[in-house]
């Protein structure tokens, strides 16, 4: 049977949470078939005893093979939908029309590559950063929907512009598979879904954000935690694209006066030193931490002690050759 739409969704020890993400997916209000792909990387726990008491099919990589760019890539070569949704395994739906709401959007236009949609914090997630999400998406839903490279030359001079044209996020998003035919997800440990988003722009293809395709998906991370994903993700920007996040010194100090301003209006308007207060006091070192981590993955090249104490856990440092089993 030819599927609409099929759901892909990587995993390795999802926990209960994702066995509501599942629920959630499967029970989706469409009006066109559908179907949901797991492909899980070595679970311990009971994600796979989950997927097979469901309507979800099933794949396994074994856990040095999966590769965030490459792993995708076999899953929707395992489908014959037209349109492939992506989740997380700690992304859920927040309502019943999610992937509906995706690919009608998708369904716009011919030109629309891929889709990507809200993400919004879960309840218990720190104030700071559900604030910080809900910025950055209502940005979005400022601008136009679909976005596509109408001028080249700014593209080529103005970084923010292209950085804007370059956001997309695999925890919630869709692509067209006739595209996908042409353009696969590259092969990288990190940002996959950004460095695809590039080759489609740069192709002439649009993207567009569905404002009303609304997942739950946020973390609240420790110190050194913040500190690593900053180092990630500022790394993986300067390999995949040359762009400097915090290009010096003197900008992390800069940006993180600029993030606290910020930071404190939102403890005012919310009260947050009455209801949270220790969260409040630990935001001054978090802030501190991804600028510091952001400073430092753009020069991982060249600290190579920092690179060694913080490499990308083995989930990111994958192979590439899979030998994949259907169950």
């Amino acid at each position: 049977m030819v599927m609409r739409a099929c759901v892909v969704i990587p995993t390795k020890d999802g926990g209960a949470l994702f066995e509501k993400v599942l629920k959630e997916t499967l029970s989706q209000v469409t009006g066109f078939p559908f179907e949901v792909l797991v492909v899980d990387s070595g679970s311990c726990d009971q994600t796979i005893a989950v997927v097979k008491n469901s309507r979800a099919r099933l794949l396994s990589v074994k856990p040095e093979d999966f590769q965030h760019g490459a792993t995708r890539n076999f899953a929707v070569s395992q489908t014959n939908a037209e349109f492939i949704a992506f989740l997380t395994h700690d992304a859920r739906p927040a309502n019943k029309f999610w992937l509906r709401n995706l690919v009608l959007k998708m369904e716009m236009c011919s030109d629309i590559a891929g889709a990507f949609g809200r993400h919004r914090a879960y309840p218990e997630c720190d104030p700071f950063t559900a604030d910080e999400l809900e910025r950055l998406f209502d940005h979005f839903r400022s601008l136009a929907p679909v976005q596509k490279n109408e001028d080249p030359a700014r593209y080529a001079t103005d970084a923010g512009y292209r950085q804007l044209l370059h956001f997309f996020s695999n925890n919630n998003s869709c692509l067209r598979r006739k595209v996908w035919e042409d353009i696969p997800f590259p092969e990288v440990n990190f940002a996959e879904d950004q460095a695809w988003a590039q080759k489609i722009i740069e192709a002439g293809y649009s993207k567009v954000y569905a404002d009303d395709a609304v997942v739950y998906h946020s973390h609240s991370f420790n110190t050194l935690e913040t500190f690593k994903r900053a180092f990630d993700e500022s790394r993986a920007m300067k390999e995949l694209f040359d762009y400097r996040l915090v290009p010096s010194r003197s900008s992390i100090l800069r940006n993180s006066l600029h993030q606290l301003r910020m930071d404190r209006r939102l403890i005012v308007s919310r009260k947050l030193l009455k209801t949270s207060p220790v969260c409040v006091l630990k935001r001054p070192i978090r802030v501190l931490a991804k600028q510091l981590g952001s400073f430092a993955g753009q020069r991982a090249n060249s600290l190579t002690g920092v690179q060694h104490l913080l490499s990308l856990d083995q989930s990111k440092k994958r192979g590439r050759n899979h030998k994949v089993t259907t169950e």
